[in-house]
């Protein structure tokens, strides 16, 4: 039996033979040779997850006589292999993974799953030696983790364990255990039988291949999340919310994760060969993660998601219109190519999908009042005259409405103990990190604590949280000094959605200790230490306060603005005062001024005094953007004084909702019928209309076009459908034009065996 294992273990070692490489023809004129790594490595890194060794069946230990090979007939030959792969049945029940919509068995690694071998004969374990043997990428090797060879004893075990669960005649059910740090990815198998003259194998058959994922419900797995509520939320479900609008008018959008369906999976792995990653550093969730986040957007490797922020998605999807992550996926893996459009909400959905179907627990968070840019800079400069007026010339810097990203979980054995859990991951390419634009995973942990000096990208996730906004008096000598600082305004809040319901949990004290807490001062002077330079100055406060009002506005709606001034003296207060109102993309970008005005405000002592103004639809109708966000700000000098005073609101403007119902059985395999129903509430015309529509485990993606949509009109749209499984799940549809995005609805259902 030793001699078996270490013929196994010589023949892993020595790897698949490959065929030897002819010659390439020579470069076309003009245009330099691809150069590879010939001379420094005796092969080209395995990264490719889909490509299979060529593994020999027969493999003789001895040299031939002068009549050839001597036959293997009369030895143990293997006449089926089940892999027990079908959804009812306990490999896919046991590993959660019944839910795939994939015929091939998937597994979770550091958990025993079952296989089912037929032999010619009786198995007699103390005669006949077999090992099941699982292969991943081009080179498998033994040293490397590509080759696993599983033996029936405990005498010999590989670094996968395996044991015969039942021998019952000539059918063998053997349980192989993967190592709870192997390489995730697609694997083939292999029956292999020693003779004492060779090893004869069954033949490649696809069928036979098997997907091992990362396995959170394994203790010695890196990903291993000790919460099951959190576990059916971060990797189970497929039905998500992602919040979104403004920090006192928060919105919600319906996602269809998706990490299910038929193709997601291959897709998913199909990222990470698009990537090059090296296959034996797909077990490492640390290595996954990062490079994911670089190859989700398409900056700088014709990864997944272009990005779009300008308003003008000619040449493909608004980001407002995509419902799920699964058509952008199979889109991604079938073309080859970038998919078109996205922003930060559409990349954390989707990095979302990758995580969940692979295993690793994630979910989509968003911060409200989001600062972006800083590389490390926990400041927001905002540039203002002698007068009190924004200077839009010299103002650069913007606080995102929101933001959203994903948190991660595992170990981080690269970080000092107690630094794992939740780590920040974001694919929306904002700076670049070690080259590339991507960000993390960073420890949550780490960014609360001021440790920022922890790898990946803490100081940008730091600031985002953490920024000041310090609005500065620019003199006629060009010269800057503070006036006032605003040390709450960003990162008021950081939602996402509660595990086991529809609510939203408010995970801001995850991120930083309470603003004016003594624990946040320690937190931002660690910080400081690692390069983190906040705002010191402290102008002296202004006695009146501005007080902007919080409204609910719908888009085409005429309003009221009222700007309340506080006086808090003991003596009268005249405030020359900006009003500023502008159309704003969610970045916090201006792209119109609808309203300016400058009003003289006289307010009594301890007394307010409103001033009102008027919006009319009119105003800023024509120059909306898809998230039809209205930014207004207020600055303003106090002529006793010359002290500043300043306030900021956004106004989140509502869209029409899509009426969708649901008819029918209800029942799994019997037929419904899904009806979007909408009405156009403006006197204009809507041209060149999308509709989406789908449900997680009942409907997969329809759309529909509408060339003219007229003012004050309706559409009526139905599609059928047919349940594949019972749940509660909910259809999803959206609608957008160039006139009128964010436009949305949706349904609940209910489907009973």
């Amino acid at each position: 039996m030793n001699t078996a294992l270490q013929e196994i273990v010589k023949m892993s070692d020595q790897g698949a033979t490959t065929p030897t490489p002819s010659a390439a023809p020579a470069p076309p004129a003009g245009r330099p040779p691809k150069v590879g790594n010939r001379g420094r490595a005796s092969g080209p890194t395995d990264s490719d997850n889909f490509e299979a060794a060529d593994i020999p069946e027969l493999e003789f230990f001895v040299a031939p006589g002068p009549r050839g090979y001597p036959p293997l007939t009369e030895f143990l030959d293997i006449w089926d292999v089940d892999m027990m792969r079908r959804r009812d049945e306990t490999n896919k029940t046991d590993h959660r993974t019944s839910l795939y919509h994939c015929d091939n068995l998937i597994v979770r690694r550091g958990q025993e799953f079952q296989i089912k071998i037929t032999f010619s004969r009786a198995y007699k374990p103390n005669e006949d030696k077999f090992a099941v043997e699982f292969v991943i990428g081009t080179n498998p090797q033994y040293s490397k983790g590509t080759y696993i060879p599983v033996f029936p004893t405990k005498t010999q075990q590989s670094s996968w364990e395996g044991r015969v669960i039942q021998s019952n005649n000539n059918v063998v059910i053997m349980g192989v255990t993967p190592a709870a740090n192997c390489i995730v990815g697609k694997y083939h198998m292999y029956v292999a039988v020693q003779t004492p003259f060779g090893i004869r194998r069954t033949k490649r058959d696809n069928s036979r291949d098997l997907y091992i994922l990362f396995n959170p419900w394994a203790a010695d797995d890196a990903v291993f999340l000790d919460d099951e509520a959190e576990r059916q939320e971060c990797v189970m479900n497929e039905l998500g919310i992602i919040y979104h609008g403004a920090y006192d008018d928060v919105s919600e959008r319906n996602w269809n994760y998706g990490q299910f369906n038929f193709g997601v999976l291959d897709a998913c792995l199909y990222i990470m060969d698009r990537s090059e990653m090296p296959i034996t550093n797909r077990g490492d969730p640390i290595k996954v993660t990062r490079k994911a986040s670089a190859m989700l957007n398409s900056r700088d490797d014709d990864g997944v998601l272009v990005g779009n922020w300008s308003g003008d998605y000619t040449y493909g999807v608004a980001p407002t219109s995509w419902t799920g992550s699964t058509d952008i996926l199979l889109s991604y893996s079938g073309s080859k190519m970038p998919v078109c459009y996205a922003q930060c909400w559409v990349y954390a959905a989707v990095f979302n999908s990758f995580l969940r179907c692979l295993g690793i627990p994630s979910r989509v968070v968003t911060n409200y009042y989001s600062a972006h840019d800083n590389d490390g800079n926990l400041k927001l400069d905002i540039i203002l005259d002698d007068n009190g007026r924004i200077d839009r010339s010299r103002t650069k810097d913007s606080v995102w409405n929101y933001h959203c990203w994903n948190e991660c979980y595992m170990t981080r054995p690269d970080l000092p103990t107690g630094f794992g859990g939740w780590q920040v991951v974001d694919a929306t390419p904002q700076e670049t990190s070690d080259g590339m634009y991507r960000c993390g995973p960073a420890s949550v942990l780490a960014i609360k604590h001021g440790q920022i000096c922890f790898p990946f990208d803490a100081p940008f996730v730091f600031a985002e949280v953490n920024s000041d906004v310090v609005f500065y008096s620019r003199k006629k000598d060009g010269t800057l000094e503070p006036v006032k600082v605003n040390k709450s305004h960003v990162g008021r809040m950081v939602l996402t959605k509660a595990a086991g319901s529809d609510g939203r949990r408010d995970i801001i004290d995850q991120y930083k200790f309470p603003e004016g807490s003594p624990e946040e001062r320690t937190v931002l002077e660690k910080a400081e230490e690692f390069g983190c330079k906040q705002e010191k100055s402290s102008p002296p406060e202004a006695d009146v306060d501005v007080v902007l009002p919080t409204l609910e506005i719908s888009v085409g709606d005429d309003f009221e603005f009222n700007v309340e001034f506080v006086n808090r003296s003991l003596q009268k207060r005249t405030v020359e005062a900006y009003v500023s109102g502008s159309v704003v993309y969610y970045t916090g970008v201006s792209s119109n001024e609808f309203l300016f005005k400058t009003p003289t405000v006289t307010v009594p002592a301890q007394k307010s005094v409103k001033e009102l103004m008027t919006i009319e639809s009119r105003d800023y109708l024509s120059h909306l953007v898809e998230q039809a966000n209205l930014n207004f700000i207020v600055t303003g000098k106090i002529k006793e004084t010359g002290r500043i005073v300043t306030a900021m609101k956004v106004v989140t403007l509502h869209t029409p909702k899509l009426t969708v119902e649901v008819s029918g059985g209800g029942r799994v395999n019997e037929e419904m019928m899904a009806t979007v129903q909408f009405t156009n509430p403006f006197s204009f015309n809507l041209e060149n209309v999308y509709l989406r529509m789908e449900g997680p485990g009942v409907m997969g993606l329809k759309s529909r076009y509408y060339s003219l949509l007229p003012g004050g009109s309706s559409l009526t749209w139905t599609e059928m459908f047919t349940p594949q499984r019972s749940g509660k799940t909910r259809v999803m549809a959206t609608l957008d034009c160039s006139g009128l995005r964010q436009v949305s609805g949706q349904a609940s259902v209910t489907v009973e065996t």
